[in-house]
């Protein structure tokens, strides 16, 4: 079988065959490896003599999985090809931003409004390290060798932040741009192609797509650095497991067509419930393509496609919120995002930080026409209240 040129390929087509040289067996479907620890072969090379650094070949031996292992190698593969650089992955997203801050381990961390796992994170990292935590804002008085993290699109809102502004706000001053994508994968969303150094998913959401394993992804540019975070992996213990890996990379296949849909009925949603803003149950609709700056160059160039999966609603009072998820049939009221059903939640159930008002939606693949009559009945059901 002739080996396909990947770099003439569509991302599409990527997600697919990425990894097909590293198979081992006939089987069209990936193979799960659940094993943990390897068989030497001969003749006998101990890993401090093999001619390159550790983690430095894909195709190196699998001795123990903590160090590498069949699927994860084949994931990280199929991810690297996707993401524009080289994709290290980990047991979580909060797994991978801690190996962030371990990698960089800057004196300053700018960080931006967003998902509260990650300022704890922070804090933990903090107390370690003595690095300062400083919120990140346009003018932020950044030093050489601190971390800018910006979240864009924004959790829970959906919105957008300028990426460009940022890494020139971080390189000017001699710092590193860290972009949390999670709510724009590809291809929504390129923050590498805007100046980004370092960029982060939670692959629990869109990479997996399906509510049913937990992972997280870190990608650079610079091929050391990777193989640095490998290593230093190695060491934490912050490894993906097999079956998670294999998960995620049957979900890598039809990424594409997952997220395109989602997108594009998230869209529509947000167009009409903008239509009811001020009226009766909504108070203010958040969302990529409602947001002031929806019509600047920026964010045009940012998020070609016009917006992510993910919107939020304030209602208008605090009562109604809490009650509408409980008139819905089709939005399930549970925390994350990304998968193939559509999720509503109240938001003040896990971020104790956002307005009690606050309700985060997630677009799953369902047909528009049916997520919009549930909600449309919903939103009449809690008026008054």
């Amino acid at each position: 079988m002739v080996s396909p040129n990947l770099a003439t390929l569509d991302a599409s087509t990527r997600a697919v065959h990425a990894a097909d040289h590293l198979s081992a067996t006939t089987d069209v479907a990936p193979p799960l490896h659940v094993s943990t620890t390897f068989r030497y072969e001969s003749p006998l090379i101990p890993l401090s003599d093999l001619p390159a650094p550790l983690f430095t070949s894909e195709t190196e031996p699998h001795v123990y999985s903590r160090l590498t292992s069949p699927t994860n190698t084949a994931l990280e593969a199929t991810l690297s090809t996707l993401l524009s650089g080289h994709a290290v992955t980990f047991a979580s997203g909060l797994a991978a931003f801690t190996a962030l801050l371990l990698r960089v381990n800057p004196p300053a961390l700018h960080l931006s409004e967003g998902y509260h796992g990650c300022h704890g994170a922070a804090a933990l990292i903090a107390r370690l390290t003595g690095m300062k935590v400083h919120a990140l804002t346009p003018t932020s008085a950044v030093n050489a060798g601190d971390l800018v993290h910006l979240e864009t699109p924004e959790n829970p809102y959906g919105t957008a932040h300028n990426i460009g502004h940022y890494a020139a706000l971080a390189h000017a001053a001699g710092a590193q741009l860290s972009i949390d994508a999670t709510f724009a994968p590809p291809p929504l969303q390129d923050p590498f192609a805007h100046g980004a150094d370092w960029v982060l998913h939670s692959a629990t959401k869109y990479f997996g797509g399906h509510s049913d394993m937990l992972g997280g992804v870190l990608v650079t540019p610079d091929a050391e650095q990777a193989r640095l975070l490998k290593a230093e992996r190695m060491l934490t213990g912050g490894v993906m497991g097999s079956l998670e890996a294999w998960l995620e990379l049957r979900s890598l296949k039809t990424l594409q067509l997952r997220v395109r849909r989602q997108a594009e009925t998230a869209c529509a949603l947000v167009a009409w419930l903008k239509t009811l803003e001020g009226a009766g149950a909504v108070a203010q609709v958040f969302h990529v393509s409602v947001q002031p700056e929806a019509g600047e160059d920026w964010v045009k160039a940012q998020m070609p496609c016009g917006g992510g999966a993910v919107f939020s609603l304030m209602l208008a009072t605090e009562q109604m919120a809490r009650a509408l998820p409980e008139h819905l049939a089709l939005w399930m009221h549970a925390t994350s995002l990304g998968g193939v059903e559509s999720l509503v939640e109240w938001r003040a159930m896990s971020d104790a930080r956002c307005d009690r008002r606050l309700l985060r939606f997630s677009v799953g693949v369902e047909a528009e026409a049916d997520l919009r009559a549930d909600l449309e009945g919903a939103l009449r059901a809690v008026e008054g209240l």
